[in-house]
């Protein structure tokens, strides 16, 4: 269940633990229970600041193979909130690693503002989360939510393995991970991180969350702000800096879309990397620099001072001046706009086929769209389900023909062109069929469906900023060949603008681009 190599990884990073913890049991018997005894012995048996005693148990937790996680603080056993239900591997692995080294002491890794207003929260708040093991954007979930549970008594946080819990699953009508439930309410599903649920939670609960700031230091005016951690933020930031501006970053997470990429083939000089890596090393080249990094944090609000420069609000009741911006916040998801799509969202409507795909394995489903994306995600499906339907909008696939050609020899893939998608329908609260226009006859057609995968490409991220700046018809923010925008001082990069063909080496370069054009303008202040 777990070798050697990760044993010694969890000895190494506990050096970095202050004070030791405790793993708890919870009682009964269960199939998987001496699995997970004996993966919580040769974790606690790698240093002394970790103990487990699988006799010791508590009747609480709810389940035979959950555990939780109590921290000694001052010489007092702590509750920390957070508890898992399963055995964490695969990529939770890393989410119980980050549990025991901040249970143990190691600094949180989460902007000072959203610590404070995260402390601030009075009202009890039980999360729960479904993960599946082979999910990667499932533990950036769990990993924020056990930091909330640290920061706050009244917080707690359960990592449920779907795989192992299908009663509970099927029950909450469950189909795509990660999916968060608070109070036993549906709270969150599919990929969010930790500004989204700093968001969702003010929603839903304004009045609790308040939105002062006075207790936190306030940034200084900066000379350059950049608004987005993807490919064009990460190289407008580096520019700037060397440039050696006073640069502040702001971003939900390091990495942007590429984070949730797979395989990366085209970046020049790497033959093949993947979007995990690449992001990593995004996050290392920024700490090579003299740069202020808010993550995890959203913009709100940008104004403009009696200075003529710009103030920036954030989602944390945060502000701070600066003499210029990029706008470099990239793009998400393009939804279909149809009956039945936001409905059923975590319920067969999915859009990401490497988490969500083991949850309709041996069904029928559908992919819509015959890009590179829809192409890329019908090849990982075709290896799970039992049939693909991919439906293209256009009269041809528009992917490249290498991925067309690979498409075609499977035999469990079926292609249909010049098909637009009209509804997406549910029976028992379950997507059960598709509804689809042929083009070429006007003729509406019923595709029986378990699953409907949304690949039709990427919408900017603009929202915050309509009104303020130019945008174009499809929302992205109107450039000209300096990145510079409408307003004096505010330049954008990457797939948020209009720049033609959405691409990681042409969002460096247009970053690269809107550093130099910033720093230009500023010099010339």
């Amino acid at each position: 269940m777990i070798d050697q190599s990760l044993l010694d990884a969890v000895k190494s990073y506990s050096e970095n633990m202050t004070r030791p913890i405790t793993f708890v049991l919870g009682s009964g018997e269960h199939s998987k229970r001496a699995e997970l005894i004996d993966f919580l012995t040769k974790i606690a048996g790698t240093t002394n600041k970790i103990n487990f005693d699988s006799t010791a148990t508590d009747e609480s937790l709810p389940s035979p193979i959950s555990f939780k996680v109590i921290s000694h603080i001052d010489g007092t056993l702590t509750d920390t909130g957070i508890v898992f239900s399963g055995i964490p591997g695969g990529h939770e692995f890393t989410s119980l690693i980050l549990a025991i080294l901040q249970a143990g002491g190691h600094t949180l890794k989460l902007d000072e503002g959203i610590q404070k207003l995260i402390k601030r929260f009075n009202k009890p708040l039980q999360f729960q989360t479904y993960v599946s093991l082979s999910c990667h954007s499932c533990p950036e979930v769990v990993q924020a939510l056990n930091q909330f549970a640290l920061l706050n008594d009244d917080i707690s946080n359960e990592m449920i393995d779907g795989a192992l819990f299908q009663e509970q699953v099927e029950a909450n009508n469950i189909q795509g991970v990660p999916a968060v439930f608070l109070n036993g309410k549906p709270f969150a599903n599919g990929l969010i991180d930790t500004a989204k649920l700093i968001e969702k939670l003010q929603e839903q609960f304004p009045d609790l969350l308040a939105e002062a700031a006075d207790d936190t230091e306030q940034l200084e005016q900066q000379d350059v702000t950049i608004i987005g951690a993807g490919p064009a933020g990460v190289a407008a930031a580096i520019y700037t800096a060397r440039k050696g501006l006073k640069v502040t970053m702001v971003a939900d997470r390091i990495g942007g879309q590429v984070k949730d990429t797979q395989d990366i083939e085209n970046l020049i000089s790497v033959p093949l990397t993947t979007g995990s890596e690449l992001s990593a090393n995004f996050e290392k080249h920024l700490h090579e620099y003299d740069i202020t990094l808010k993550e995890h944090v959203s913009v709100k609000e940008i104004s403009e001072t009696e200075e003529q420069n710009y103030r920036i609000h954030l989602n944390t009741g945060e502000a701070f001046e600066t003499r210029s911006i990029i706008l470099a916040t990239g793009a998400q998801w393009r939804k279909l706009g149809v009956p039945g799509e936001d409905e059923n969202i975590g319920k067969g409507v999915a859009f990401c086929a490497h988490c969500d795909g083991p949850f309709f394995k041996g069904k029928d489903i559908a992919v819509v769209g015959g890009g590179n994306s829809g192409i890329e995600a019908a090849l990982d499906l075709a290896g799970i389900v039992k049939h693909v339907t991919v439906l293209e909008f256009a009269d041809d696939l528009k992917a490249d023909q290498v991925l067309i050609n690979k498409a075609k020899e499977k035999a469990n893939i079926d292609i249909i062109t010049s098909a637009a998608t009209q509804e997406i329908k549910a029976t028992n609260d379950k997507v059960s069929s598709l509804v689809y226009q042929d083009r070429s006859s006007s003729e509406n057609k019923e595709l029986d469906v378990a699953g409907v995968f949304v690949q039709i490409g990427l919408v900017p991220n603009t929202e915050f900023i309509k009104g303020f700046v130019d945008l174009n018809r499809f929302d992205e923010i109107e450039i000209d060949e300096r990145c510079r925008t409408d307003r004096k001082g505010i330049f954008a990069c990457g797939d948020v603008t209009t720049v033609p063909f959405k691409q990681i080496n042409i969002a460096m370069g247009e970053g690269s681009k809107a550093a130099l054009s910033a720093f230009e303008y500023l010099v010339m202040q």
